[in-house]
């Protein structure tokens, strides 16, 4: 299939474009390359992709709609993986009007460009972040999202329901995938698990907020690839038990989905700290702080929608994930 990539030279991205050129499929990757962080990182995963004869970069901003027109129109796409967006909880708290111009105009280009060239399914990323206030554990589908404590947050939810608006009028197949806590080599250097080995490294002291009482279900990035490629092939379709005298969030009678991904396993912070100690042999001075704004204190998937749609279970323990990422660190700054 020839499928666009957005947000190709991103940490998900770049692996799920390499999975996907893996298999034959030709990719279209997308990418502004913002210096949101360190853009030599992103250049690095792109150096990683462009050898292959089935992929061709576009440097370009979703939020570009001219731009993205022409791209879809000429390309014709069959399939539609959208990855890019402004990212980060804390950094929202900040720069409002990021995330406004890349996850909301941008998605809105993304919707339009699938509506008018016979996309045959729109595969994009949401975020466990739209369970906002809830306690109730394990997150599940099912469950109401209406209570985000982020605009970053805000922005996932409503992607959620722009899909769910293209799917309604236009028959657009759409399904959105709540990814929680996605770690790895190649990993976002804003990420915890980025900073932390960082800091340890060079002997400073990591800042561990809500007093090392938060709990992440922590999911390894080659398990996420995996679930995002298997809903990208099952395309969306209505459900035919839907009853809307009483909606269920997590379902419609239009060809619309929205999965949990995660690890099904959440893992106390500090036992996340104890796993980075470990793999890097050295002890970490930490600097215990209050929750920040916008945070929340657990994430935990409830993935049986997903697996019973796709079959996709998480493999990876944090312990392999987490020295599977020390060890590209090392090799990567040569440390």
């Amino acid at each position: 299939m020839k499928i666009l990539v957005t947000g190709a030279a991103g940490f998900i991205g770049m692996h799920t474009s390499e999975r996907l050129l893996a298999r034959g499929d030709e990719v279209v990757g997308l990418d502004n390359l913002n210096d949101y962080y360190d853009p030599t990182l992103k250049e690095a995963r792109l150096a990683r992709l462009t050898p292959n004869k089935g992929f061709r970069f576009v440097k370009m901003d979703v939020a570009d709609r001219v731009g993205m027109e022409r791209l879809f129109a000429e390309e014709k796409f069959d399939r539609v993986i959208h990855l890019a967006a402004q990212a980060g909880v804390r950094y929202s708290l900040q720069n409002p009007h990021a995330y406004v111009d890349s996850n909301l105009v941008g998605f809105i280009n993304i919707l339009e460009g699938c509506r008018h060239n016979k996309v045959q399914h729109l595969t994009y990323a949401s975020s466990s972040s739209v369970y906002g206030g809830n306690t109730k554990m394990p997150f599940s589908e099912h469950d109401s999202v209406d209570h985000p404590v982020s605009l970053y947050a805000a922005t996932k939810k409503a992607n959620e329901l722009m899909a769910h608006t293209y799917s309604h009028l236009y028959g657009l197949p759409t399904t959105g995938l709540r990814f929680f806590t996605v770690y790895g080599p190649w990993g976002r250097p804003d990420m915890a698990l980025f900073l932390f080995t960082k800091a340890i490294l060079e002997g400073r002291a990591i800042d561990v907020f809500n007093h090392g009482k938060m709990k992440r279900d922590f999911t390894f990035i080659d398990d996420i690839v995996e679930g995002v490629i298997r809903t990208m092939d099952h395309v969306a379709e209505a459900d035919p038990g839907f009853n809307p005298d009483q909606p269920d969030p997590g379902r419609s009678n239009v060809p619309f989905r929205v999965f949990n991904i995660g690890n099904h396993d959440p893992v106390e912070l500090m036992a996340f700290i104890a796993a980075i100690e470990k793999s890097l042999g050295k002890t970490a001075e930490k600097n215990f702080l209050p929750l920040q704004d916008g945070d929340v204190p657990a994430t935990y998937a409830d993935t049986s929608e997903l697996n019973a749609w796709t079959g996709f279970a998480p493999a990876t323990s944090v312990e392999e994930g987490v020295g599977r990422f020390v060890q590209w660190y090392r090799g990567y700054y040569g440390v």
